[in-house]
């Protein structure tokens, strides 16, 4: 269950936009870089175990899908630079992964608990605008279930004439 102070629906992410965080080759990145694209953000507690490595993979199996529908996935957790670029390099992930070491992230959208990320999924619009926030997701089958979540966002917005 998010907190009371993460995004709703509909809410603009403000100053977590901008927060400053390093991926998994070191480099910095904000969610406003990602501005003009869809965005699916997936919190996981932790690199390299059994749930998130099952989510982290259908993830990376569906990454062309995603990306069809110009839409980026990011995972995010509170492991380090060299942690995530073990993790991504091991199961060839070819998204980004943030490392959140102080948590900000994961505690701008409410789901800091304790001294990790719980398994949460948030889908930005293009405008990075909160469309949908998955929480105490489960790992199997998840990242089917985004998808097919974003498919039909962009539907209903291209029948509204957008």
């Amino acid at each position: 269950m998010p907190s009371s102070n993460a995004p709703r629906s509909g809410d603009d992410l403000g100053a977590a936009a901008q927060l400053v965080l390093l991926d998994q080759h070191g480099a910095e990145r904000r969610l406003a870089d990602f501005h003009g694209r869809n965005v699916v953000l997936y919190f996981y507690p932790a690199d390299d175990t059994p749930g998130c490595t099952v989510e982290g993979k259908e993830f990376r199996d569906l990454d062309e899908s995603f990306k069809s529908l110009e839409c980026e996935i990011l995972g995010a957790s509170v492991d380090s630079v060299e942690s995530h670029r073990s993790f991504a390099e091991k199961h060839a992930f070819p998204f980004t992964l943030l490392s959140d070491a102080r948590g900000e992230l994961a505690r701008a959208f409410g789901v800091l608990r304790g001294d990790a990320a719980a398994r949460s999924t948030f889908v930005l619009d293009r405008n990075l605008r909160l469309v949908r926030a998955f929480n105490d997701v489960t790992p199997r089958g998840h990242a089917q279930r985004v998808l097919e979540f974003v498919r039909s966002m962009l539907e209903s917005h291209r029948m509204l004439g957008g």
